[in-house]
């Protein structure tokens, strides 16, 4: 982490809302020993450019329109990439990924609305509904976007694949609905010029290996259309964005790191809930003294984010710190913090994503459904309660505060050894560096259970498949043979019971019971 340490009170800072909230929030942990370390990340100033002269048009009058009269320059680094490669852009919170691959997928459709499709996946429904939102602000003529996930009702899915040019959706549904059911998306498969994987740095570990595969599937059925789509793949600040792109999708790409955007001073303190036993060790609890300390940063004008890692942890701090403005005569500030977890009604997270953009609401507790770049207006401050098992994650949750002007930021331990050590140690985390995100497609259990899906699709051993699946796929299907999963004959490898599809297979598990094929 690059900032400016110092023990003093006297931080650089000028007057602002950060600067009255850390005097009623942060000072007072001084004097007890609950502030434990804090640094000063310094603001630094954009690098900008003018708009190419080569975009379309119809799509520079719709960016002008929406107030986009420049790009950062990391956008136009990564618009002249895309022509000659597959690209990865890894840069900061708030710097303007979504439009370094808005970019060529709006202008490639401008040129040829009906000859040109785009699909982007996103990792959560609520992301997409965010980048939808945002494509309307610059959408050219000719742009029909939809959003096609588990939510949109089944009656108008067949128009939505038949009519739009950019669907939004995710791996999940690419999993369970397009590739199983390629047939019905042939004309859209057959056109498709780009592939944009937001957030990629999400896809890691056993999900991540599966995604892997999804993609290679993807790539299979594309081929078999004639389609060979760009692959755009954007991402937070990890140690390993090249490799991670490379291995998701199994192509070569081009890294663009450089980060043209602004980006706002940030104050970070490291808090140590306090003693209640000396003799045991014991602490207050995490979720109380998030919960005091998101009473005293609304209370004192600050719009926050308090995050949490559970659902009751979620609803605890909401009611905590309810109770605690009630005592202190601000129920009417109770009545403005609102709750934002997994388990929602696509209409509720909707409403408080909007009352947030709005500034109805002071404050949201959350789980990590809003680490990710959802649009959620501007924040003041965040508070991490519990650290949430990266590095990489809490900077993105912390980015979430301070995106166009100064923020705060809040690491507050909980009881664990490693928040305790790093409690003990501050500079071993204020100076941890992000992890990598690590997966590995050729799992044996998690591959073979995608050749099996993929073998429903086209029958493995066809054209390109060597490329696309890489080495040892097919000692894994003559496995799969030997098991009674597939058949091999002259076409290839190919499904023994056409019952069989995708649906069995959980992305998100490496168990046995992941990889059984159920029927449809």
């Amino acid at each position: 982490m690059e900032a400016a340490r110092s023990d003093a009170v006297d931080l650089p800072w000028g007057e602002s809302v950060v600067d009255t909230a850390w005097g009623s929030a942060i000072d007072p942990g001084r004097e007890d020993g609950r502030l434990v370390a804090e640094s000063l990340e310094r603001a630094v100033e954009a690098n900008e450019v003018p708009l190419p002269a080569q975009l379309d048009p119809g799509l520079t009058a719709a960016l002008k329109d929406a107030g986009v009269r420049t790009l950062y320059a990391h956008q136009l680094a990564a618009l002249r990439a895309v022509e000659t490669s597959d690209v990865v852009v890894t840069s900061g919170t708030a710097s303007g990924k979504s439009l370094a691959f808005n970019m060529p997928v709006l202008d490639a459709i401008a040129r040829d609305p009906v000859g040109a499709r785009a699909l982007y996946l996103y990792p959560t429904k609520a992301l997409a509904q965010d980048q939808a939102r945002k494509l309307f602000e610059i959408a050219p003529e000719g742009l029909r976007h939809a959003i096609y996930d588990g939510d949109t009702p089944r009656e108008e899915r067949p128009a939505i694949r038949r009519r739009s040019n950019l669907i939004l959706t995710n791996p999940d549904m690419v999993h369970v609905s397009l590739l199983p059911h390629h047939k019905r998306w042939a004309e859209f498969v057959s056109k498709l010029r780009f592939v944009v994987v937001d957030e990629a740095h999400v896809y890691r570990g056993v999900f991540g290996s599966h995604v892997a595969n999804v993609l290679r599937r993807l790539r299979r059925v594309a081929r078999m259309y004639g389609a060979d789509p760009r692959f755009i793949l954007t991402s937070a600040t990890i140690a390993n964005p090249l490799e991670l792109a490379e291995r998701l999708v199994g192509t070569e790409f081009e890294l663009i790191d450089s980060d043209g955007a602004p980006k706002a001073s940030r104050r970070i303190a490291m808090w140590n809930p306090p003693l209640t036993d000396r003799a045991s060790g014991a602490r207050r609890s995490v979720l109380a003294e998030a919960a005091d300390m998101l009473a005293d940063l609304v209370t004192s004008g600050a719009r926050t984010i308090c995050f949490v890692g559970s659902r009751r942890g979620v609803e605890l701090i909401q009611r905590f710190t309810g109770d605690e403005l009630e005592r202190r005569g601000r129920g009417d500030l109770a009545e403005r913090i609102a709750p934002y977890r997994a388990g929602y009604t696509p209409q509720q997270r909707r409403e408080i994503e909007a009352r947030l953009a709005r500034g109805d609401l002071l404050a949201v507790v959350a789980t990590n459904a809003l680490e990710l770049g959802i649009d959620i207006g501007e924040l003041d401050a965040a508070i991490c309660a519990g650290f949430p098992g990266t590095v990489a994650s809490l900077r993105q949750m912390w980015g979430r505060a301070g995106r166009r002007r100064d923020g705060l930021a809040v690491y507050m331990a909980g009881i664990d050894g490693l928040d305790q050590f790093f409690c003990r140690h501050p500079d071993e985390f204020l100076d941890r560096p992000v992890e990598a995100a690590i997966l590995d497609h050729r799992n044996e259990r998690i591959q073979s259970a995608h050749l099996v899906a993929a073998s429903f699709e086209r029958p493995l051993g066809a054209e390109g498949d060597d490329e696309i699946l890489g080495d040892g796929w097919r000692e894994r299907a003559d496995a799969l043979v030997g098991a009674g999963y597939l058949r091999r004959g002259p076409s290839g490898y190919a499904l023994r019971n056409k019952g069989l599809h995708a649906g069995g297979i959980s992305l998100r598990s490496a168990s046995a019971d992941s990889v059984t094929v159920v029927d449809a």
